[in-house]
């Protein structure tokens, strides 16, 4: 299986899951979706992860984005995994978590890389559109846990640029100014950014949030 870039159209798959069969794509339906991997149950890293998760769900339904999880064990150690989570976490893990023992899913989307490890997935992130296309992907090692503040921060970026001619700068947040797109004409920001904007550079033109 050749990397998936962004802009590919993400792999439609079946799968069992701790809550019950699904097809993705039928699944996300109009949603954003975010599928993110985990080397095995009862990993201790993991387990912090999922928990995050789900302490996190509400930001996510917020900003109608599916969050899934995969392991490459089975549904029954998942139900088992869930009541240490929801123990050590204080939560409750509230969406699915893929059963991917044959790893169909994870080789789908080359989520083993066999110089870090030729058994497990390593800590992959995709960020899936409405339209089912790739808009971002993130591979942490094994070792290193996820930041989540970081991806609701691109959800908010892209959700942003998908419906604005804007571009978000280094270390945007939610409600800072944002850039405008280089296609746009300088005689056509004031009918399409009427809060005004800052010219910096000829390329560099800031705006208020267009959103707030």
């Amino acid at each position: 299986m050749a990397t998936l870039r962004l802009g590919d159209i993400a792999p439609d798959f079946e799968a069992e899951t701790s809550q019950g069969k699904i097809k993705f794509h039928e699944w996300l339906g109009d949603s954003w979706g975010v599928l993110f991997s985990h080397p095995a149950d009862f990993t201790p890293v993991c387990t912090t992860e999922l928990g995050t998760v789900a302490n996190y769900y509400p930001e996510f339904e917020k900003r109608n984005v599916k969050v899934i999880a995969l392991s490459v064990d089975g549904v029954d150690s998942h139900m088992e995994w869930i009541k240490d989570i929801n123990e050590t976490q204080n939560t409750t893990v509230n969406f699915p978590i893929i059963a991917d023992e044959d790893k169909q899913v994870a080789e789908l989307y080359d989520m083993i890389h066999p110089n870090a490890s030729e058994s497990f997935t390593v800590r992959s992130v995709f960020i899936i559109g409405p339209d089912k296309k790739i808009k971002l992907t993130l591979t942490y090692p094994a070792s290193t846990g996820r930041n989540f503040d970081e991806l609701l921060r691109v959800i908010d970026s892209l959700q942003l640029t998908a419906k604005y001619s804007v571009a978000t700068p280094a270390n945007w947040k939610d409600g800072d100014k944002v850039v405008i797109s280089t296609a746009v004409k300088d005689e056509d920001i004031a009918a399409k950014f009427p809060k005004g904007y800052e010219r910096v550079k000829p390329y560099l033109r800031m705006t208020p949030q267009p959103n707030k």
